[in-house]
């Protein structure tokens, strides 16, 4: 379990470039290095991890440490991957927050919005390279783009992606049998059933619970987007928007975002950030609710289907509505992208050209994003 946790911890401190980097970073740690496991274990782990919602690269790590420990050894993976995001960003919140110079707690927002303009529109590209590659996935991701930009709530956002996963479903029984000689026999998915339950007990109950305290609140909304992020990280950012509406500012909304980039470790610790956020009177204690809440869902779905895993990747009709979900996800993020992270960083025609220069560095000179954020503080001192 220790030696888990210092492995994670390490990987943790600089673990930058989002979940395909994380990816890599522990194939080479646990697979060739320390052999925690074989090539096709990871392998299918990976894919299981794509297919559930939450975040896919702390998923894996808790899988790898739960494959070397057990249960504790995913807690001590978890812990020690997300502890130091999870840190710097609560300290980031709380150093916002009791910021007294106004004028450069404004260039740092300005500065943070630009820069999340650019890492939304990277993420944007290379998720519909990945993603569209069919008639059928392009129309999935422009329909949602289009639901999502009329509509409102969060319903907004799941309803596309449920809808995706159902007319995946219909499609591929329409096609008949499976090709390549594989069974046409659906194999029996088992999950695990009280980690199932719990899951759904969670979900159901804690809106009805939630008005009890402040803390059971904010559980109960970083539950909620948890349970429903397909994609990613980055998706994070459209699902919680509607649901803190009131409770965080578009700026600080943003800002979060956009800190949650400059830090290693997983995109879901924005919420770290969020929570400090909701709680100023003890921003800690809502740091650790919210990170703890949106990272649960992912952990519990992935423990409880993780006894019939070869069997779900084995089922072409799962495989084919996955691939509509993942087509909708880039929807939902390029609408996202529109409004807020552009209608609100985009000033004058120098920030335009600010975001243009900041992608190329970003894209083809494989300029750090930290050292993007200092060169658009800069920038914004000079122009604002």
């Amino acid at each position: 379990m220790f030696e888990v946790l210092i492995r994670f911890f390490v990987l943790g401190l600089f673990s930058f470039g989002g979940p395909a980097a994380h990816i890599g970073f522990f194939q080479r740690e646990f697979v060739e290095k320390r052999k925690w496991m074989s090539d096709n274990d990871f392998t299918q782990a990976v894919a299981l991890c794509q297919f559930l919602p939450g975040p896919a690269s702390s998923q894996l790590g808790m899988y790898i440490g739960f494959k070397r420990a057990g249960y504790l050894g995913a807690a001590s993976a978890f812990a020690g991957f997300t502890l130091p995001s999870f840190a710097l960003l609560t300290f980031l919140a709380v150093a916002s927050a009791d910021a007294i110079d106004a004028s450069a707690m404004n260039i740092f927002i300005q500065a943070a919005k630009l820069l999340a303009v650019i890492v939304v529109a990277d993420a944007v590209w290379g998720m519909a390279k990945k993603n569209l590659v069919s008639a059928a996935t392009v129309t999935a991701a422009l329909l949602t783009g289009v639901w999502v930009t009329f509509s409102t709530g969060l319903l907004g956002q799941i309803v596309p992606i449920l809808i995706a996963a159902l007319v995946g479903l219909i499609i591929s029984y329409k096609k008949g049998e499976p090709a390549n000689n594989e069974s046409a026999v659906t194999p029996k998915i088992v999950p695990h059933k009280g980690l199932l339950a719990s899951f759904f007990i969670l979900l159901i109950g804690l809106p009805t619970v939630s008005a009890f305290s402040a803390e059971l609140g904010i559980f109960n909304i970083f539950y909620q987007a948890g349970s429903f992020v397909f994609g990613g990280g980055h998706v994070v950012l459209p699902l919680l928007q509607p649901m803190l509406e009131g409770m965080v500012q578009s700026d600080d909304f943003l800002a979060a975002y956009a800190s949650a980039q400059l830090v290693p470790g997983p995109m879901f610790t924005m919420a770290s950030y969020l929570g400090a956020i909701v709680m100023p009177q003890s921003p800690i204690v809502g740091s650790l609710v919210a990170t703890i809440a949106v990272f649960l869902p992912g952990a519990l779905l992935l423990f409880a289907f993780l006894p019939t895993w070869e069997a779900i990747f084995a089922h072409s009709k799962l495989k084919a509505a996955i691939t509509l979900v993942n087509a909708s996800v880039v929807g939902l993020l390029a609408s996202a992208f529109i409004s807020p992270v552009i209608s609100s960083a985009i000033i004058t025609w120098q920030d335009v050209v600010a975001v243009v220069v900041g992608y190329v560095l970003l894209k083809y000179k494989n300029v750090p994003v930290w050292l993007l954020a200092i060169l658009l503080g800069g920038y914004t001192i000079i122009i604002h």
